[in-house]
């Protein structure tokens, strides 16, 4: 019988969709399930970007460009430089989502067996990335009890070896709703800077940040500009995650042009998509500012009923729409499991993100999870009352 590559043995599940199962079955023996697990917005997209498929004018559906349109990286830019990210269209590699940014990224500048430092708990799939690229992450590990804060520079100049490639934040983080200060993108600047690194940012989240505190982007530090890589993408910021578009923004030349080489292979990004993510950068900032309203609002009813929980900590988000909470019990897996299999309150149940999988760090955050505030208040109050009552009856 033919043998599965090692690589592909050793490709992790999604902690966030694995379960998906176990739900499916809940909602054969008619339980509604509440799904707090996974970062699908139940905002609305903008008609603007809906309606210019709708009124596309297109004969053939043909390929762009392997970087995307020149027309629709201009306007990209243009967005950047409201930002104060300062950029030009050649600067930009418009992607098939942002894992598709992170995957050509990876390929770009590290080889079979380099490092890549990463601040964890993380977003999961850089897991994934890094074995499909045959790299190795190196965890450097921020904690709840800090509110998963920049851990010391120290920390990860202890973890530098030749081998080391780069440093990959995620800003505001998932799973952690962390929003780094712009003294600690600082500090990642001048070790990066010190050793010659690559520091890369998944920014998706820069316009969900609140309690007044201002984003600030790896690009908008002096004197990164070779050392600087953005992964960008309209998923959450449009609440277009079918869309599939993400950006790749450097201002290193050489990156730039290797990056493209892994972009022509792939021909080209979705042409639809790109029409319609084009048109999204018109939305206007009412838009933002009332989703941002929402979330805020969405995140202090959460915050607030996880800690009125015996035994529960959480750590409060200041950005994306992400928290962790660490739970009074041995395992989350087997929790969330149990949530889906056996439990129900009123007929109702809710499905959560085990948090170990967002650990390289083996046996790290096993009493923890993810949950994504993406469903309006009600459910929201109706989902936290349903994990009291399981914490209640939970027996490990």
């Amino acid at each position: 019988m033919p043998k599965i590559s090692n690589k592909g043995i050793k490709m992790p599940e999604s902690p966030i969709r694995k379960l998906v199962p176990y739900a499916e079955e809940a909602h054969k023996q008619g339980k509604t399930v509440y799904y707090l697990n996974i970062g699908q917005p139940d905002i609305k997209t903008p008609d603007i970007a809906l309606d210019a498929v709708k009124t596309h004018s297109l004969d053939i559906l043909a390929y762009s460009r392997s970087e995307g349109s020149e027309a629709y990286r201009e306007k990209i830019a243009n967005y950047y430089k409201r930002n104060d990210i300062n950029v030009t269209h050649s600067d930009i590699i418009v992607t098939t989502g942002g894992s598709e940014a992170l995957l050509f990224a990876f390929g770009s500048i590290m080889d079979e067996d380099d490092e890549i430092i990463i601040p964890e708990p993380f977003y999961a799939n850089y897991n994934g990335f890094s074995t499909a690229s045959s790299v190795n992450v190196v965890p450097v590990i921020s904690k709840i009890e800090n509110n998963f804060a920049l851990p010391p520079i120290e920390e990860f100049e202890k973890l530098i070896t030749p081998k080391t490639k780069a440093i990959l934040i995620c800003n505001p983080g998932n799973p952690t709703g962390y929003l780094y200060s712009k003294a600690e993108i600082k500090q990642l600047a001048a070790i990066v800077k010190k050793h010659d690194l690559f520091l890369i940012a998944d920014e998706v989240y820069r316009e969900f940040v609140y309690d007044g505190v201002a984003h600030y982007s790896i690009l908008q530090e002096p004197g990164l500009e070779e050392h600087a890589i953005i992964i960008d993408s309209v998923s959450k910021r449009y609440s277009m995650c079918g869309a599939r578009i993400g950006y790749l923004v450097s201002k290193n030349k050489e990156f730039i042009k290797t990056a493209l080489k892994f972009a022509q292979a792939r021909l080209s990004p979705p042409t639809l998509a790109q029409i319609a993510s084009e048109a999204a950068l018109d939305t206007p900032q009412s838009y933002f500012d009332d989703v941002k309203e929402e979330y805020v609002k969405r995140r202090n009813i959460l915050i607030e009923a996880l800690e009125k929980i015996e035994g529960v900590k959480v750590a409060k988000p200041n950005g994306a729409f992400y928290c962790i909470a660490e739970l009074p019990v041995k395992n989350s897996d087997d929790f969330a499991k149990w949530l889906l299999e056996s439990f129900d309150f009123n007929n109702n149940t809710v499905m959560v993100a085990p948090a170990a999988g967002f650990y390289s760090t083996k046996g790290v955050g096993l009493n923890q999870i993810r949950i994504a505030y993406v469903l309006n208040e009600a459910s929201l109050r109706t989902s936290v009352e349903i994990l009291k009552e399981a914490l209640k009856v939970y027996k490990d």
